[in-house]
């Protein structure tokens, strides 16, 4: 993610962003079923971690984890949790092949541009090892759009996210749709889907 402003408000809003993010990880049902479908000790990466919930109870569930995130006072908390190993780096820093057991990619890429979706899938699916998994979460919709807190959303349809996952390599295998609440207070429709490489 490139867009300044973006990252100025993930900056200026982390401490209120880990409280929201720590109460919704503990209990979500996605989370838990790609920590079951990586398996026990497998390599995984939080692509936009925030400030790492989601890599924590991933650690705690004995994955090795790499944590990514662009702001670096998200990536100082997601440092803190025992076994994430966090680093500051955007979406284009993803490198390498077959590195990874999974991808955890959640309401995170919504912040890239479109253009350059292709080229962060392609990247996460390089990435991937052979049957790895990868999760996604976006916001539904079209166009792109500023929140009330001045964030940059890219919103997807269904029917493009699928192509744009398919045409990266990847084979979705499980779809899960839901409407919520984010940090600027408004709600919104969402769709997250799990891919295999």
């Amino acid at each position: 993610m490139s867009d300044s402003e973006t990252l100025k408000v993930y900056a200026y809003k982390a401490a209120e962003y880990a409280d929201m993010t720590d109460a919704s990880n503990a209990v979500d049902p996605i989370l838990h079923a790609f920590i079951a479908a990586v398996g026990a000790g497998g390599r995984v990466l939080d692509l936009g971690c925030g400030p790492g919930a989601s890599a924590a109870q991933m650690a705690r569930a004995g994955l090795e984890v790499d944590a990514y995130d662009a702001v670096p006072q998200m990536v100082a908390m997601a440092a803190k949790h025992a076994g994430v190993n966090a680093r500051q780096a955007g979406f284009h820093d993803v490198q390498g092949t077959a590195v990874y057991d999974g991808i955890w990619a959640n309401f995170s890429l919504l912040h890239a541009s479109r253009s350059e979706m292709p080229d962060h899938l392609a990247r996460i699916a390089r990435a991937l090892k052979k049957g790895g998994v990868f999760h996604i979460a976006v916001k539904t919709g079209t166009g792109s759009q500023r929140d009330a807190l001045g964030r940059l959303y890219t919103y997807y349809t269904e029917g493009e996210l699928d192509a744009l996952l398919q045409a990266a390599g990847l084979t979705v295998t499980d779809r899960q749709t839901g409407e919520g609440k984010g940090l600027a207070g408004d709600s919104a429709q969402w769709i997250a889907l799990t891919a295999r490489a």
